[in-house]
């Protein structure tokens, strides 16, 4: 009997198609996977998932399966489960972006990436775990508590989109969506050997998707393979005018480029190493894999190069003044008057001290302490201001960088996944795993992680990323497609079947 969880996303709709499996058949395999390893009542309890909507992802499978066999036109991944992260709106559905302040709140309305994934007729396993309000790199800051690594339960996912990622690498889902201000994809790919992508800044709406910082955010596909990843990529893609920062041109061909890659090779591409995301401070094993993987690419016929970008050095300072600046004004909307959580004190300004002072976390609170103190008079433009003026120094470090390579590439997290709470008291050490990602949110240029192996070290998943010129998201997807069968061959098929199994509920 096949294990439908264990195939990919593509090879799902293929069998649907050929009639050898249904959609209700799929969905109710990840239902069962889901109870037997995501909740605190099961022995692995990897908490990827904070809702699961049974009812309503099998109704969805079931009329895909009646128009199938009434011979009607369905969309390419049309039956295939997904699960979303829970920054994304959900009508019917609770939304509350890892936090406790919006704790069972219902949104009366859809996203506009919501909407696309119904139009496309694939069912909505739930909603996955995250850093409140996508503020962290490692799902400990979820008002819910964290989510464990399916490699080793004792180690984070990563973050903000650890839940996403986890459900991938546990086979509860075989696709997720992510967000990504700062690698909140990319970065849980590459701990959990899974593929993470950010598209080209506006290349997906983010009508309905909970702001964090809105000149950094950016929704993202996440999949096992990088066919399954660019497939999606094109589901989400296109142009929204509820979004005043969409873009109006055509979906990249993301799917035909991987498919591109993965037959004919890399010649003719030159593939530009970034000086600056590398060297000390980078695990030795992380280092060793990365090496590895260029040997691939070369071999693939592509040219590498070394390319250098002073000013990401930088960048992680102008992050961290950027978005905790951009967070301290998105998230005042969270009053107790509106929606959400309210805690009743006599006057309206006791009412919202106190309803923010018990339902933000932490780590939400500091990034709100920065932001407004970086805003305030006197100080903007020595913070904000001069975080802005090295944004644009990045931006154009990335430009003259692609006059040189047509793509960039870098280690994802220059750590594996390390254990839980080791680094939840020092949120500088925390900050510092998203050192080889940051650069790419400032400038809004699209990358992708994809599996490079296992560090010989600890045997936990390495990422590999892959950084491409603005509008050229397809272009990643290529490169990515060929190292991906490069490193098949090596290590005997996809890195993420290399992963420990869970223990199930008998």
């Amino acid at each position: 009997m096949t294990d439908w969880t264990r195939a990919s996303a593509l090879e799902m709709a293929e069998a649907m198609a050929a009639g050898t499996v249904t959609s209700v058949e799929l969905v109710q395999a990840h239902l069962d996977r889901i109870a037997a390893v995501d909740g605190e009542g099961t022995p692995s309890n990897v908490h990827a998932f904070l809702h699961v909507d049974a009812e309503g992802a099998l109704a969805t499978a079931a009329e895909v399966d009646a128009d199938r066999a009434a011979g009607k036109e369905l969309p390419l991944l049309a039956g295939v489960p997904i699960a979303v992260k829970d920054i994304v709106v959900t009508k019917g559905m609770p939304t509350t972006a890892g936090s406790r302040i919006l704790e069972g709140w219902m949104p009366p309305y859809d996203a506009t990436l919501t909407t696309k994934l119904k139009a496309q007729r694939m069912p909505i396993l739930g909603k996955t775990n995250m850093d409140e309000f996508a503020m962290g790199s490692s799902t400990e800051h979820s008002g819910y508590g964290p989510t464990h690594n399916p490699w080793d339960l004792d180690r984070i996912p990563g973050g903000s989109g650890g839940g996403s990622a986890a459900s991938l690498a546990a086979f509860e889902a075989p696709l997720a969506i992510g967000s990504d201000t700062g690698g909140s994809i990319r970065q849980p790919a590459a701990v959990t050997g899974t593929v993470g992508a950010k598209p080209t800044y506006g290349g997906v709406s983010r009508y309905g998707a909970i702001a964090l910082a809105s000149s950094l955010d950016q929704l993202g596909p996440c999949g096992r393979t990088v066919a399954d990843t660019a497939a999606l990529h094109e589901v989400m893609g296109g142009h929204d005018p509820m979004d005043a920062t969409s873009l109006d041109e055509p979906v990249p061909a993301c799917l035909a480029a991987a498919r591109d890659g993965r037959e004919n090779g890399l010649k003719g591409v030159r593939i530009g190493v970034v000086k600056e995301l590398g060297g000390e401070g980078y695990q030795a094993g992380v280092s060793q894999r990365f090496e590895e993987s260029l040997e691939h690419l070369r071999a693939a016929g592509a040219e590498v190069v070394e390319v250098s970008c002073p000013s990401f050095k930088y960048a992680l300072a102008a992050y961290y003044l950027i978005l905790p600046s951009e967070a301290s004004s998105n998230l005042a909307k969270f009053d107790s008057v509106r929606f959400g959580m309210r805690v009743e004190k006599d006057t309206i300004e006791k009412t919202m001290l106190a309803t923010r002072a018990e339902g933000f976390g932490d780590e939400v609170k500091r990034r709100i302490i920065l932001g407004t103190y970086a805003l305030s008079a006197g100080y903007y433009d020595a913070y904000y201001g001069s975080a802005q003026k090295v944004r644009t120094l990045i931006q154009r470090d990335f430009a003259a960088a692609f006059e040189t390579a047509d793509v960039l590439v870098s280690p994802t997290a220059p750590t594996t996944p390390f254990k839980l709470g080791e680094r939840l008291d020092d949120p500088l050490a925390m900050y510092l795993n998203d050192v080889a990602t940051i650069p790419v949110n400032l400038a809004g240029v699209p990358a992708m992680s994809l599996p490079a192996g296992t560090a010989p070290e600890d045997g936990l998943p390495v990422g590999f990323q892959i950084i491409a010129p603005a509008h050229e998201d397809a272009r990643m997807y290529r490169v990515a497609a060929a190292l991906e069968k490069a490193l098949e061959g090596e290590w005997g098929g996809p890195l993420t079947s290399l992963a420990p199994e869970l223990e199930v509920v008998k």
